[in-house]
């Protein structure tokens, strides 16, 4: 049975007063926690056991998952110190059975993107999960010196980003950093061996909490549902 680590253990410093007394994990969007939601998304393909890496207010985090009945279904790994991506997976490593591999997910994404689609074949160690870039800001497109039309934040065609869910060999976990980014020291290291595979979700919802303006955001998305987890 697949494991899925979820990493929370940031302390969410853009989202500060929020985050004084709450991990970015347990931050509301529709009336629940965002760690609420990522259980039920991961149930719905189902997952049945959760690692929580965790650091900052920790106990917020497990007092909840105990109050919903959950905690025979979680262990916990917490950071005694900030050990980034890379660093906080090593140090659960040992909670890694077998050698099937195992699910990352960031800990503030709310997303509806298909667990079952990412694979691992060949010599790939490590499948990342993509969606379409769009850009931040309203494009302009012109004519030599006319303005033709405004396109408010379009799709930038060709190019994708990591999605924040990925799934993991255990092998991998001897790569990476005792203290560092899984996503800027061990990914790059794997794709110039040819060992790091992706999957493209296209018409999938996938947003992360980084910002008040994406907090109102998946509020709304939520309540209105344009997302069904």
């Amino acid at each position: 049975m697949m494991i899925a680590f979820i990493l929370a253990g940031g302390f969410g410093k853009r989202l500060k007063p929020l985050t004084d007394k709450v991990p970015k994990a347990m931050i509301e969007v529709g009336g629940k926690p965002v760690i609420y939601w990522q259980i039920k998304w991961l149930e719905s393909f189902g997952i049945e056991e959760f690692v929580l890496l965790s650091g900052y207010k920790s106990g917020k985090i497990t007092d909840y998952i105990k109050s919903i009945g959950y905690s025979g279904r979680f262990r916990v790994s917490v950071e005694k110190e900030p050990l980034g991506t890379g660093g906080a997976i090593k140090n659960a490593g040992h909670l890694v059975s077998g050698k099937n591999p195992f699910l990352v997910v960031n800990g503030d994404n709310v997303t509806d993107i298909d667990i079952r689609k990412l694979n691992l074949s060949g010599k790939n160690l490590c499948n990342i999960s993509l969606v379409p870039y769009f850009s931040t800001k309203g494009i302009v497109v012109s004519k030599r010196d006319k303005v033709v039309r405004f396109d408010e934040k379009p799709r930038l065609e060709g190019y994708w980003y990591n999605a924040g869910v990925s799934l993991v060999s255990p092998s991998v976990i001897e790569m990476l950093p005792d203290k560092g980014s899984i996503e800027a020291e061990t990914f790059p290291a794997l794709a110039s061996k040819g060992r790091l595979s992706c999957t493209k979700f296209d018409g999938h919802y996938l947003n992360s909490i980084d910002s008040f303006k994406d907090l109102e955001q998946i509020d709304r998305d939520i309540r209105q549902g344009r997302i069904k987890v």
